[in-house]
């Protein structure tokens, strides 16, 4: 069986507080951090008893994971198991990346976001160097507010080409169509984020190749449909997965409207979907669907 999992742990601190994250943060105490700890480690030695599955996993916490020692350390080894085809985890890139050297670069990926404010802009572009050196995987992205726009573009320029530059449309902001031409500049594909896709009734791989995983184990068709379709570690899911039409009105986020089987988006991120690096060159371009 070919299974794309998207794992969310109970981890919700996070080093940044920026004021336009949709996440509620909190600050983990000791025990929920051992709590979250033990979560992935089991969420881990499942991934790497399956070997007779072809595992692709995201990791999309609410906080940030790898400035805790076991998030780094999971990746790393599950990077050199054979039948994981990628390792990801979406992250803000402020944690040591040294450990980096130590996984397997054929398999493990990282899908950045830059927060100006958050942390020094030469401090962040000197680690997307070293990730450059170490011959990492990586995506780098930017919400498109509009105080972000010269942060943006400068990270364009200064970024290697074939490092993919992503802006995410912000929740609640509308473009009119000179803002979006602003932001298409930088990202060929912001017209897939500009606006909600209607996705009701429509077809999806959520639910049949991908799902969605919690700490307990729950598995849900995505993020953001909470039917559960049974348990990751009593294999209850698996007779639930098959395909299925989206239940919702519409679909605004990319790790969800990404499967949407409507939208070209497997095509144009072949190879590296969940790591959200186009196929071919960072600069591909799509006719972009703005449902």
């Amino acid at each position: 069986m070919d299974l794309t999992l998207l794992y969310r742990g109970p981890l919700a601190s996070c080093d940044y507080d920026c004021p336009y994250c949709p996440f509620a943060k909190r600050r983990d105490s000791r025990e929920q951090l051992r709590a979250d700890r033990a979560a992935l480690e089991r969420f881990a030695a499942w991934a790497a008893e399956r070997t007779t599955d072809r595992l692709s996993l995201l990791f999309t916490p609410w906080g940030e994971g790898l400035v805790r020692s076991w998030y780094r350390r999971t990746l790393t080894e599950l990077s050199h198991q054979s039948h994981i085809r990628r390792v990801a985890i979406q992250t803000n890139l402020s944690c040591r990346t040294d450990w980096l050297a130590d996984a397997d670069p054929d398999t493990l990926a990282l899908w950045c976001t830059y927060h100006p404010g958050q942390t020094p802009y030469d401090r962040f572009l000197a680690k997307c160097r070293e990730l450059v050196r170490l011959g990492v995987r990586f995506s780098v992205g930017i919400v498109g507010l509009p105080e972000h726009l010269e942060a943006a573009r400068r990270l364009r320029a200064e970024l290697p080409p074939h490092v993919y530059l992503w802006v995410n449309a912000a929740e609640g902001h509308t473009y009119d169509d000179a803002q979006a031409d602003l932001w298409t500049e930088l990202d060929p594909l912001f017209p897939y984020s500009r606006r909600p896709h209607a996705s009701a009734g429509l077809p999806c791989r959520t639910g049949e190749s991908v799902i969605s995983v919690d700490g307990d184990g729950t598995v849900r068709r995505c993020h953001f449909v909470r039917a559960e379709l049974g348990n990751l570690y009593d294999g209850s899911y698996r007779t639930a997965l098959r395909p299925r039409p989206c239940p919702l009105t519409a679909c605004d986020c990319h790790i969800g409207y990404v499967h949407l089987e409507t939208l070209p988006l497997y095509d144009v991120f072949a190879g590296g979907v969940l790591e959200r690096i186009p196929a071919g060159t960072a600069t591909a371009t799509a006719t972009a669907t703005t449902g």
